[in-house]
């Protein structure tokens, strides 16, 4: 199963006949992806399932639609075991960015962390899982988020990349993290949650 988010709205693209949730199940080869994305952005729809009996060639089908941005980032632990976030538009996220060309994921995702935070010293221990989400800017656009566990035992001042619009860097343990993800977005609560699962 892939999931896609519009506007923390998702989209389940799946190959199971069995319905998992409370949301309309199309046919994927029966809809119009425009059509669909902005039924959720303009809040008609709450959520819905695609349903493709190739879930493989149903997601290609479904990715032709869009033009396609890969960004790569990292949840980063440090040795008390708090994870860092990112303070940008009023929500709490995870740092994360373009990937630039000639760079490989895991290049982008190391990069992106230390510029967006000021860190350094960070280990990358694995990949954690790959996130979606449709956002417009001239044009629908897809973005494909690689995402990886990192740990730091970096101790100096962390710095907020303020030209990216980012105003707070902190690490947060538990309970700040329960708090955090209530203005967050849908996609990093998978994030955290897959980590937390691992």
């Amino acid at each position: 199963m892939y999931v896609v988010f519009v506007n923390d709205k998702p989209i389940f693209l799946t190959s199971s006949q069995i319905k998992e949730n409370k949301y309309p199940v199309y046919l994927l080869k029966d809809i119009v992806t425009e059509e669909i994305i902005h039924k959720l952005k303009d809040k008609k729809l709450k959520g819905i399932n695609l349903y493709a009996p190739d879930l493989e060639l149903g997601w290609q089908e479904f990715l032709s639609t869009f033009n396609v941005v890969s960004a790569a980032g990292g949840l980063v632990v440090n040795p008390k075991n708090e994870i860092l976030f990112i303070y940008r538009s009023y929500k709490w996220d995870l740092p994360k960015g373009r990937i630039e060309k000639g760079e490989t994921v895991k290049e982008t995702a190391i990069r992106e962390v230390e510029e967006e935070c000021g860190i350094f010293n960070l280990k990358l221990i694995k990949p954690l899982l790959t996130t979606y989400h449709v956002y417009f800017q001239n044009g629908m656009k897809l973005k494909e988020t690689f995402w990886f566990v990192m740990t730091s035992d970096f101790t100096g001042e962390l710095t907020p990349q303020l030209e990216e619009g980012i105003t707070e860097v902190v690490f947060k343990n538990k309970a700040a993290i329960a708090k955090a993800l209530k203005n967050s977005y849908k996609n990093i609560e998978l994030v955290y949650d897959t980590f937390l699962k691992m």
